[in-house]
């Protein structure tokens, strides 16, 4: 289970986005009038004038649950787990809806809801991104639901806004971090892709607390991207990267140059041919002259062969054979 949670300041374009399509259904709401797409607009928007100046009241949340969770949900186990969802997250006393969209492969509902709440106060959304990261991991261990196993599955091409700006630190970070040994290194790196660094240093001192990462002009603090891209986790992988660095020089001087292992083959070699050579009959004399060597020809070997010819010679005269 996961949330992407959403702020804007429209109540129209919200509803009627999630209204207005054959795949979506109301399943749960409280404080509205929820039979008509004008009448939630109206209702919502009223109590919004409990606090005209608050200009991104409209709170919006899509929850989203992996295809092999569905034999575990029905429309009635959603509506429930939106509801705990919300509390979990303080939204509470207020108007929302919730709408079931059937238009994905994977099961998902968005809440819309109401951040001026029944007595016109402010639901507050300071780090709300990091809050219902929490909430969804909590939720999802305590019901048994699907875990995703790492951020490498998902699907970047789906991904939009500050989402799609997440992933992109996510792996330009990790590839960066591969490679960079000092924190000036990797400031480096990462501003030729257009990423800056931002440090945040204790009251009144040089001692750096936390570390954000902005690109095109959203900022991240670096544990939302990734719990190991804290400030601690980072000088970490640095210092181990420096240790690495420093260990490959020592095992390249433990071993022999190639041109002396070439050397030394050639050296032994001499020393073979020489030990050879000084036998009067060497190991390959004996070999040359037992398989290379001419076969001699056999004794009388040329006698025995015109004593033959003239045997067939007088034979065929015998006969009255003339050539």
């Amino acid at each position: 289970m996961i949330a992407k949670v959403i702020t804007g300041k429209s109540f129209g374009g919200c509803v009627r986005y999630l209204m207005e399509r054959e795949e979506s259904a109301v399943i749960d709401s409280f404080g509205i009038r929820n039979y008509d797409i004008r009448a939630i607009i109206s209702d919502l928007n009223a109590q919004r004038k409990l606090r005209p100046e608050f200009g991104n009241a409209v709170g919006h949340s899509i929850l989203s649950w992996s295809n092999e969770d569905r034999p575990k949900l029905t429309v009635e186990k959603m509506a429930v787990l939106a509801r705990e969802y919300m509390e979990k997250m303080g939204i509470k006393n207020t108007q929302y809806i919730t709408v079931l969209h059937t238009d994905k492969n994977h099961p998902h509902v968005h809440i819309v809801y109401n951040r001026v709440d029944n007595n016109g106060e402010a639901i507050d959304n300071f780090n709300h991104w990091h809050k219902s990261r929490k909430v969804c991991r909590e939720m999802t261990e305590r019901y048994g639901y699907y875990l995703g196993k790492s951020k490498e599955h998902v699907n970047r091409q789906a991904l939009r806004g500050s989402d799609r700006l997440r992933y992109i630190l996510h792996d330009a970070l990790k590839s960066t971090l591969t490679e960079a040994t000092s924190w000036k290194e990797l400031e480096t790196m990462l501003a030729h892709k257009n990423i800056s660094i931002l440090y945040k240093y204790r009251s009144g001192t040089n001692e750096v607390q936390g570390i954000s990462f902005e690109k095109d002009g959203v900022k991240f603090k670096g544990s939302v991207i990734d719990r190991r891209f804290s400030f601690a986790g980072i000088d970490k992988q640095l210092g181990e990267n420096r240790n690495m660095e420093k260990h490959i020089p020592a095992l390249a001087t433990d071993r022999r140059p190639l041109n002396e292992d070439i050397r030394e083959v050639l050296k032994s070699q001499e020393k073979s041919q020489e030990t050879l050579s000084s036998h009067d009959i060497g190991l390959f004399d004996i070999l040359l002259r037992t398989e290379f060597a001419p076969a001699e020809p056999a004794p009388n070997g040329n006698a025995e062969k015109r004593r033959r010819k003239r045997k067939k010679h007088g034979a065929e005269q015998s006969r009255g054979i003339s050539r």
